[in-house]
């Protein structure tokens, strides 16, 4: 047996059990892929995969057991080139980072510049999706680090840490009714929003989810004429006159005292989120990672990062 093999299985499982596909993905040919497989079940004596005709169709029960191996031998291989990268280039390669637009745009400009002052040739690369697609690559190894607001402590595969809190803020024109009305020093209700066209983030994206929550709880219908994933956008378009938008409140940070738009909070009505931080379990971080993570939070300095990767958790409640 040998990784070759233990590559094309675990990239088969991970591709739908589609050879078309795990070929494509590991640069091959289909019957180089289908060879050896059949191979590795020989020397090992059981169906990895069941078949029918030259189509896989399902993982077997010994096949499901022979995954968690080559999962853990694939991770340690890894392991073995991130300690060998790290004493032979410990100031340089490369860092991937799994996020969403919001994180991307708006938390993570100021700390990836030092770590690039610190590091100056390390190659940085962001890769930007929904909370699930940053989850996945992090556990695909596409990235070493992700980050989100949902879903990143939903599975178990990853080791997930409280990153910072943060509150969704309504925003509209200075002259808009809600900024100018009698009750402006009070806070919004639900109500107030409920009778207001809304334009805020996609359901899968920045905190949606709660929003929605916290109206049906109230038995309310929002209005929400404009769905998108950038804060910019939503921006945009509450200038343009679309309605009030509903967005993170990082997305305000550079607006001006003096800008045409204004925040009102909504904590109190859709609570507080939190932003999180995911490493795939058991993974080897190399010492930039460790770098970047500190300068991401204090409490994600390296002696508690290191504790919690190890199994305790305790000392990261917000």
């Amino acid at each position: 047996m040998n990784l070759q093999q233990f590559r094309f299985v675990a990239e088969a499982a991970r591709r739908g059990l589609n050879l078309t596909e795990t070929a494509k993905a590991l640069h091959t040919s289909q019957p180089g892929v289908s060879k050896a497989i059949l191979e590795l079940e020989e020397e090992l004596g059981v169906d990895i995969f069941s078949r029918h005709g030259k189509r896989l169709r399902r993982i077997t029960e010994p096949g499901q057991q022979v995954l968690k191996s080559i999962d853990v031998i694939l991770r340690e291989v890894g392991n073995l080139r991130r300690i060998g990268e790290e004493f032979s280039r410990q100031d340089s390669g490369q860092l991937s980072i799994a996020t969403t637009h919001t994180q991307a745009r708006y938390v993570l400009p100021a700390p990836l510049a030092q770590l690039r002052r610190q590091f100056p040739r390390l190659q940085i690369g962001l890769h930007q999706g929904d909370p699930q697609q940053v989850a996945q690559m992090v556990l695909d190894e596409t990235a070493v680090i992700g980050l989100a607001t949902e879903s990143l402590e939903e599975f178990e595969g990853l080791v997930s840490l409280p990153w910072y809190e943060w509150q969704h803020v309504a925003v509209m024109p200075r002259d808009h009714p809600l900024a100018q009305s009698a009750r402006g020093d009070l806070d919004l209700s639900l109500e107030d929003l409920s009778g207001q066209p809304l334009v805020t983030y996609h359901p899968r994206f920045t905190g949606r989810s709660r929003i929605d929550r916290s109206f049906a709880a109230r038995g309310l219908q929002p209005q929400v004429v404009l769905e998108a994933i950038d804060a910019d956008v939503i921006k945009t378009y509450v200038r343009f006159g679309l309605g009030v938008g509903i967005v993170a409140e990082m997305a305000m940070r550079e607006e001006s005292p003096d800008s045409d738009l204004v925040m009102r909070p909504l904590g109190h009505l859709f609570g507080q989120n939190v932003a999180r931080v995911a490493f795939k379990r058991g993974v080897l971080l190399r010492q930039h990672v460790k770098v970047f993570a500190a300068l991401l939070s204090e409490r994600l300095a390296e002696p508690l990062l290191m504790r919690a990767l190890s199994g305790d958790a305790s000392h990261f409640d917000l």
